[in-house]
C-alpha cells in the first residue's frame, strides 16, 4: 500500500513539472501589469485608450486575443460580444473590417486589432498575452499570434487556460516564455469537464506543456498544494491575478510573483 501511494505521489509531482531558467523571465520581473489595460472611469477594458493609459503610467499590460474569421487577431476578453459592446454574436465570427462597428462600453473606442497594440507599445513595456481559443482553434490561434510577434522588438510572454495552446508553444515555439493559467476550478462555476477541472486545479496538465510560469488566481493559490509544488520544487515563476487592492498587491510582490492588478494603481 505504501509503495502504491509513493508511486501516486511521484506521478503527481511529475505531472506538475515546469521549465526553470528561461533567460527572458528577468525582463518580465520588476513590472506591474494592468489587467486588460488601465481601464475604468469611462475607459473600456482591452481598449487602445486603456493600453495607452497603462503605457503612460509606466505599467506593462495583460491582454486577451481571439482569432477572427479572416485570420487576423483582435483584442477582447469574452468570445461573446454583448457584455462589452452591447451587440449579439461572437468575435470569432467577425472580420477585421467589422471591428470598427463595435464600440466598447458605449464609448468611441472600438475593438482593437492586436497588431495596433504592438505598434503602440513597440517594446516600451512588457506584454502578457493571453490566448483565448474557441471551437478547437487553439493551434491556429497560437500560430497566428506567434507569426505576428516574430518581428516584435519588445518583451512578451504568452499564456492560456487551455493547455493545448501552451503545449503548441512548447512544441513549435519553445523559445517563447509560456505560462499556464489556472484557478481552483473545483469551487467555481464553469463548463469544463470534471477531469479537466481536476487536472487544471492541481496543475497536473503541466506535463503536456511544461510552462515557464504558472498564473494562479490569487485568492485560490493556497487552496491546493500545487502552487507551492510548482514554485518550490520546479522553481517556476509565479504570476498572481487579479489583484484588486494594495494589500493583495503587496502580498503578491512579497511572494515573488508578477502582479496583475485592476481597479487601483499600485
Amino acid at each position: 500500500m505504501l509503495e502504491f501511494l509513493l508511486v501516486l505521489l511521484l506521478l503527481y509531482l511529475l505531472s506538475t513539472r515546469c521549465r526553470h531558467g528561461h533567460p527572458g523571465l528577468k525582463d518580465l520581473q520588476g513590472w506591474s501589469y494592468a489587467h486588460r489595460g488601465l481601464h475604468g472611469d469611462g475607459v473600456p477594458e482591452n481598449s487602445m485608450a486603456a493600453f495607452q493609459a497603462a503605457l503612460d503610467a509606466g505599467y506593462g499590460i495583460e491582454l486577451d486575443i481571439h482569432l477572427l474569421k479572416d485570420g487576423n487577431l483582435a483584442v477582447m476578453h469574452d468570445s461573446l460580444l454583448n457584455r462589452t459592446t452591447g451587440q449579439p454574436g461572437r468575435i470569432e465570427d467577425l472580420t477585421t473590417e467589422d471591428l470598427k462597428h463595435y464600440h466598447l462600453e458605449g464609448t468611441e473606442q472600438t475593438i482593437p486589432e492586436f497588431r495596433d497594440v504592438l505598434t503602440l507599445f513597440q517594446g516600451k513595456a512588457p506584454l502578457i498575452v493571453e490566448l483565448k481559443p474557441t471551437d478547437g482553434n487553439h493551434a491556429a490561434l497560437a500560430e497566428a499570434a506567434c507569426k505576428m510577434l516574430e518581428t516584435y522588438p519588445g518583451v512578451f510572454c504568452m499564456e492560456s487556460f487551455d493547455p493545448r495552446c501552451v503545449a503548441w508553444l512548447k512544441k513549435h515555439r519553445p523559445e517563447i516564455i509560456r505560462g499556464q493559467l489556472t484557478e481552483n476550478f473545483l469551487r467555481s462555476r464553469n463548463e469544463l469537464p470534471g477531469y479537466l477541472q481536476f487536472l487544471l486545479t492541481l496543475c497536473m496538465s503541466n506535463f503536456l506543456c511544461v510552462p515557464d510560469f504558472v498564473a494562479y488566481k490569487f485568492s485560490d493559490r493556497n487552496s491546493t498544494p500545487s502552487w507551492a509544488v510548482c514554485r518550490k520544487l520546479w522553481k517556476a515563476q509565479g504570476v498572481s491575478w487579479t489583484l484588486r487592492s494594495q494589500a493583495e498587491y503587496d502580498t503578491a510582490v512579497e511572494e515573488g510573483t508578477l502582479p496583475i492588478f485592476e481597479g487601483f494603481r499600485p
